[in-house]
């Protein structure tokens, strides 16, 4: 398995898609359930490899990624080529950005100089796939990337 098993929830969610994988293997609804029982640790290889099929067609969509700590904000803009970052650090620590007063003391004060700005980017390894599923698992989310464009504009990168 390359990337991590759905969760219960997950599959549950995608259960016409998981029905119509087993069906491009041939595998009938008796069969998966006698596979379940009989076999089934062949049961868990299609369960990983359909998750793993999941994972390659979201990150390949992955665009922008989110991943936003107490004073922290770590935008990502995954590029054709390379990994962009913008890193936002407030240096006040009564504040929590993953609230909504922490987040309205940011946008009152992102100009001041209690918040620090870094801007980086990073070529991919041979895989960019596992560099955002990486970024994912250190607690990124997906995001449709408004935060990151905003800071983009106003920092002029």
């Amino acid at each position: 398995m390359k990337y991590t098993r759905l969760t219960k929830e997950q599959l549950e969610e995608l259960h016409p898609e998981f029905i119509n994988f087993l069906a491009t293997q041939s595998i009938t609804a008796e069969e998966w359930d006698r596979l379940k029982t009989e076999k089934p640790h062949v049961a868990e290889e299609e369960l990983d490899v359909f998750s793993d099929l999941v994972w390659e067609g979201v990150l390949q969509k992955v665009e922008y990624l989110e991943n936003i700590s107490e004073q922290q904000m770590h935008l990502f803009h995954m590029a054709e080529k390379e990994m962009k970052l913008i890193s936002v650090k407030v240096m006040n620590p009564e504040i929590d950005l993953r609230n909504d007063e922490g987040f309205a003391w940011f946008k009152k004060n992102w100009q001041s100089d209690f918040v620090e700005y870094l801007v980086a980017s990073k070529a991919y390894t041979e895989d960019p796939h596992m560099d955002r599923f990486e970024l994912i698992k250190e607690g990124a989310v997906i995001t449709r990337g408004d935060l990151y464009r905003w800071f983009d504009q106003i920092i002029g990168e």
